[in-house]
């Protein structure tokens, strides 16, 4: 008779903790780890050998928007793919709960969301079922689903705000009255009685509506927040996530100020604080301020950490993606419209080819919108290769490949659109690429005071896909890179034990007896991710952007495998997650 579930055996197991690994065996039973050492006799009803490849915790990401799409999807891909047994939603402020029963404020909450994340309004016209219009029950409608990793959510800001302030609550101009805030305040209390991890705001120009208007939590006041996250405080927990123009202005009065704000929110609520931390090129150096800030409010009791990513946060670009530097030629917009096939037939005809490219030169002349510019930045602008390349060299940059073939690069571009079928991309990244390179988020990660986030996982279908983040953190950081490489027990403390202690989830992140059986075994000779392709896989035929991986030979969530060489098994044994959660 079996006496365990599930034996993994040999393998190197990083248990999360940061501290190294060794080569142990891991039981589970009823969901739960219950030995991990050198040598287990008891044997399992499942077996794996994992002689030669690495065992981890399942994967956290608290920085995800998959706020609608829980609503239809048990997947919950590209995370689920990627490693990921636990997601958060209910960031940066925006989300569908609470609502009013009312047809307006629903399509105003998809014009908001499809504005900030660039998800499609159709698909979350026709997949979202609005079950629910206070917070604790759109917690209910995930508490009656299954996924494939369990799911988290936060409060956020933006719907809250028109919940009860009405048309108002979405001007960023307007306060709330003394009436107003003590309503969204016990809001909030509910919410997280009810199981929310914290609440959520945005700061930051970059959110804006479809309709290109600025959230209403745009100038949210000091004493807004602080009473919407002291809200939290007589629970003894919740956490506060916002994204703030902190890190992208050029304006040291403003950033000090902001700055001050924010340490006035964390000391009068005593509540946990992140904050989304990334390197423009505006302002290269701005993060090492604000991690600088955050070191001096560590040391004054302060629990601050700030959200980083392990690469550039870039744009994919190509035909059948948002955004792609033929987009500002006129010509293209008589093509745009038409089927795949019939825009790469004509962009192979050389008088097409040749009208974009003059256009493409005089579009880059006279007009010096940001957007435009952007589609002429061929310096930082790369092929995606196979197997992807997160830190590419200038070298292979569309500007260095024209440059070698004596060409305008515009038309190296449309070489690059053409391949497969019109279906290739190209990678542009907007941050952490300042000098060309990755060596400042290197320092970023080795801060003790930062934890890895903004997948945006959900978000972005059109331009962005980074819910492969745990994927480049191990494969790029502990294998690949020539020079400064991080340990690994480093980058899986980093996507496990950091991220869920963050959030007060104690049952997860780490390989200890008692806590839950999430679990990686994963192939590190051959981890990576693949390129991202267009799927229209969302309600209405909704496009996205999906990322899949090799590598992760097997991932277990609660003890049940979900995916196995990257096919899901069919198992869904997530469940909502309703707020901290202690150790067995």
């Amino acid at each position: 008779m079996s006496e365990h579930d599930l034996v993994i055996r040999g393998g190197l197991v990083v248990d999360g903790t940061g501290t190294p690994g060794s080569v142990a065996d891991v039981a589970v039973r009823d969901g739960v780890v219950v030995a991990v050492a050198p040598r287990i006799d008891g044997r399992g009803h499942r077996e794996i050998d994992a002689d030669g490849l690495l065992v981890t915790p399942g994967f956290v990401d608290i920085h995800t928007h998959f706020d609608g799409q829980a609503a239809w999807d048990s997947l919950l891909a590209p995370s689920s793919v990627n490693g990921v047994t636990s997601v958060v939603l209910g960031n940066c402020g925006v989300g569908f709960a609470p609502a009013h029963r009312s047809d307006d404020e629903h399509e105003w909450l998809i014009r908001m969301m499809e504005g900030v994340e660039d998800i499609p309004g159709t698909a979350l016209s026709e997949g979202l079922t609005w079950e629910w219009e206070t917070f604790g029950e759109y917690l209910d409608t995930l508490a009656a689903r299954r996924f494939s990793v369990d799911v988290g959510t936060q409060m956020p800001h933006a719907p809250l705000r028109a919940y009860v302030m009405g048309e108002r609550g979405a001007d960023p101009a307007e306060e709330p009255t003394d009436a107003e805030l003590a309503s969204m305040a016990e809001h909030v209390r509910a919410a997280v009685e009810a199981g929310a991890l914290g609440f959520s705001t945005s700061r930051t120009v970059n959110h804006r509506t479809r309709d290109g208007d600025a959230l209403g939590t745009r100038h949210s006041s000091g004493r807004e927040l602080q009473a919407l996250a002291g809200a939290m405080s007589a629970g003894g927990h919740g956490v506060v996530q916002l994204v703030s123009d902190a890190y992208l202005s050029t304006d040291g009065d403003h950033v000090a100020s902001e700055l001050a704000m924010l340490t006035e929110l964390a000391t009068s609520t005593g509540r946990p604080l992140s904050l989304s931390l990334q390197q423009p090129d505006a302002a290269p150096d701005r993060w090492r301020e604000i991690l600088a800030w955050i070191d001096a409010c560590t040391a004054d009791g302060l629990a601050i950490k700030a959200q980083v990513a392990p690469r550039p946060i870039g744009v994919l670009m190509g035909l059948t993606a948002s955004l792609h530097p033929l987009m500002i030629c006129p010509s293209f917009a008589a093509l745009a419209g038409r089927p795949l096939t019939e825009i790469v037939g004509a962009l192979a005809r050389p008088e097409v080819r040749a009208t974009l490219v003059a256009e493409h030169a005089e579009a880059l002349r006279t007009d010096t919108a940001p957007l435009t510019t952007l589609m002429g930045t061929f310096g930082r602008l790369f092929p995606l290769g196979d197997p992807v390349d997160y830190e590419p060299s200038p070298s292979t940059s569309v500007a260095a490949l024209a440059r070698s073939q004596g060409r305008a690069p515009i038309e190296v571009v449309i070489d690059v659109l053409l391949g497969n079928g019109g279906t290739d991309l190209l990678y542009s990244p907007l941050f952490n690429y300042a000098h060309g390179n990755l060596d400042d988020v290197r320092e970023m990660l080795l801060s003790p005071h930062t934890i890895i986030g903004l997948s945006d996982a959900g978000a972005h279908c059109g331009a962005v896909c980074d819910a492969s983040f745990p994927t480049t953190a191990l494969s790029l950081w502990s294998r690949d890179r020539a020079t400064g490489q991080l340990p690994l027990e480093l980058m899986v403390h980093h996507l496990t034990q950091r991220t869920a202690r963050h959030v007060g989830w104690h049952d997860r992140g780490v390989l200890a007896p008692g806590l839950r059986a999430d679990i990686n075994v994963i192939d590190m000779a051959t981890l990576g991710a693949r390129p991202p392709r267009i799927a229209h896989d969302l309600p209405a035929g909704g496009r996205r952007l999906v990322q899949t991986a090799h590598g992760y030979r097997h991932t277990f969530t609660g003890g049940a495998e979900t995916f196995t060489d990257g096919e899901h098994t069919g198992a869904l044994p997530g469940r909502l997650v309703r707020g901290p959660q202690a150790a067995r």
